[in-house]
């Protein structure tokens, strides 16, 4: 096992500290670690306020690893005449690729049409060209057509027989639970206190009104009371077991279930491709993940508790069969699946209509004990949402900057991106892979790991034979990333538990190195394995 070397650079912001939520009287306190939770706390720290953020789980450990992952203006929400909310996502996409263009990257989506198809040829080029006005013009690049020559040409995994042609038009790709942690990042940085594992227990009280909470330390089972003027309800599909603890028991979501397979690369080209299943005519996407292609989602409306989404037997043949409808050479079985992975959206409970009907607009509810709690939205447009949140936020308390900033600052990993990547591809001494997947994944703060690296070049041995996981990053995921499991590590921090393999076989050497890094016993090492071993052992399962 390498050496450790942390002791090289400064204590990052982001340390895991519970007892600092005793020791302040917080501005606001967010319960929710996951995108929208993490971009307010984000916001609100830039505009000088005092934040705490907690998550009862992981920060993402949620919905928000559990995305298509795509940020995209909502083509599909043309069909019900939302324009005002494809408008705000294509201008979301477009900040996001500046702010983080390390995490967000354009992808190219193709639309094949066939004869007989509920949607023809023409419906789609208008909804093309109207997707590209709603834009302002400002996407990656402008629609086109393709013949079904030059389709086939491009993608052979497309069925010829009945091809009219394909609409070819650009949206973004997307590391999930990454951007939402750059956010958490970023929130520490400007000064937020940020801790994982914190369950809310209970809100303080007086004279009818939230003064604060009462939260404990999952992994001490400490309780500490946390004093903040207001608390804002940031649990996504737990919004309303939240605002029951405030006393608000009237139930204002409606979860579905959105179910996503991971199998060996169907995409022969780079692109995305964009289709309808045959019972119901649901949209869903075969994405291009390296070795692999992202098949989803589905849109299941569910009562189950948001811990127990798991991608069920009846979600997995439906994407499959669907899969198998539009694309040949594509000998898909169960046996071919490599993970699959679900979340509960939280979408507001304004209507009974079917689920692909129901907008993606946030709504923000204000209880009569001064609880926030914001429930709807969708990933793309997190950051505006934040913003509307910080805006009212400030406005109560009656102090803390009026602008918002987080438009135009980038999340440290894509501060000076351009420019650092190009240092580092031209000035390190690591091979240029290394160089390249560690600027991929952690952007302008590669620079961090490449500087350990060269130190201590031993860092970046794969963990175990044949991984592409390297010690360098666990260390750097456990002591600046505040992971503290090594799910966090395989899921969150990386995304090795999506793969083949699913990280089982670099469990043990991660837990062994967390358990030294952390100082925790062997029977939480041994819980770690075991629970790990209990999600990711069987299909279905994460």
């Amino acid at each position: 096992m390498p050496y450790i070397l942390f002791c090289m650079i400064p204590a990052p912001a982001m340390s895991r500290n519970p007892d600092t939520l005793e020791r302040q009287r917080f501005d606001v306190l967010i319960v929710g670690g996951g995108i929208n939770g993490a971009g307010l706390a984000r916001d609100l720290a830039l505009r000088g306020l005092q934040v705490a953020l907690v998550d009862k789980g992981d920060f993402a450990c949620g919905t928000s690893s559990a995305s298509t992952k795509l940020i995209h203006g909502g083509l599909r929400y043309l069909e019900n005449f939302d324009f005002g909310l494809v408008f705000e996502a294509c201008r979301e996409r477009q900040v996001l690729q500046r702010i983080a263009p390390h995490l967000v990257r354009p992808l190219r989506f193709y639309i094949p049409v066939y004869r007989g198809d509920r949607r023809p040829f023409w419906m789609i080029r208008a909804g093309m060209v109207l997707y590209d006005l709603l834009a302002l013009m400002r996407n990656t690049g402008h629609h086109s057509v393709l013949t079904p020559r030059r389709a086939l040409a491009r993608e052979p995994a497309l069925i010829a027989d009945g091809l009219r042609g394909v609409a070819a038009y650009w949206d973004c790709a997307m590391d999930d639970a990454r951007l939402c942690l750059e956010n958490v990042i970023a929130a520490a940085e400007a000064g937020a206190t940020v801790a994982n594992y914190m369950r809310l227990a209970g809100f303080s009280m007086k004279d009818g009104r939230i003064v604060g909470a009462e939260l404990i330390d999952e992994e001490s089972g400490r309780e500490f009371g946390v004093e903040a003027e207001i608390v804002v309800n940031m649990t996504g599909p737990w919004l309303d077991q939240v605002r029951a603890m405030a006393g608000d028991h009237e139930p204002m979501l409606r979860t579905t279930r959105g179910a996503h397979i991971m199998v060996p690369r169907i995409n022969r080209g780079d692109e995305a491709i964009y289709l309808s299943t045959a019972e119901d005519n649901r949209l869903f996407f075969v994405i291009p993940w390296g070795e692999l292609s992202l098949v989803g989602t589905t849109d299941t409306d569910t009562d189950q508790p948001p811990e127990e989404a798991v991608a069920t037997d009846e979600d997995i043949d439906y994407l499959l069969a669907a899969t198998r409808r539009h694309l040949h050479g594509t000998e898909l079985s169960r046996d071919s699946i490599v993970s699959t992975f679900a979340g509960l959206r939280p979408l507001v409970a304004d209507t009974r209509d079917t689920a692909s009907n129901v907008s993606r607009e946030h709504r923000v509810f204000e209880s009569a004990s001064g609880l926030f709690s914001v429930g709807g939205g969708k990933y793309t447009t997190y950051r505006a949402v934040a913003e509307e949140v910080a805006g009212r936020i400030v406005s109560r308390l009656g102090r803390g900057r009026g602008e918002s900033r987080t438009a135009n600052l980038g999340l440290p990993g894509g501060v000076d991106f351009t420019n650092i990547g190009k240092r580092l591809s031209e000035k390190s001494t690591l091979s240029a892979g290394m160089v390249e997947r560690l600027f991929g994944r952690y952007g302008a703060r590669a620079t961090e790991l490449v500087a350990l690296a060269e130190a201590e070049p031993r860092l970046t041995e794969p963990i175990v034979t044949g991984s592409e996981l390297t010690w360098i990053e666990v260390d750097y995921a456990v002591c600046c990333e505040q992971a503290r499991t090594p799910e966090d590590v395989l899921r969150r921090r990386t995304d090795v538990a999506l793969k083949q393999g699913r990280g089982l076989a670099e469990l043990e050497a991660i837990a062994e190195r967390m358990q030294q890094l952390l100082a925790v016993d062997e029977d939480t090492k041994q819980q770690w394995k075991w629970e790990y071993e209990a999600r990711y052992s069987h299909i279905g399962r994460s």
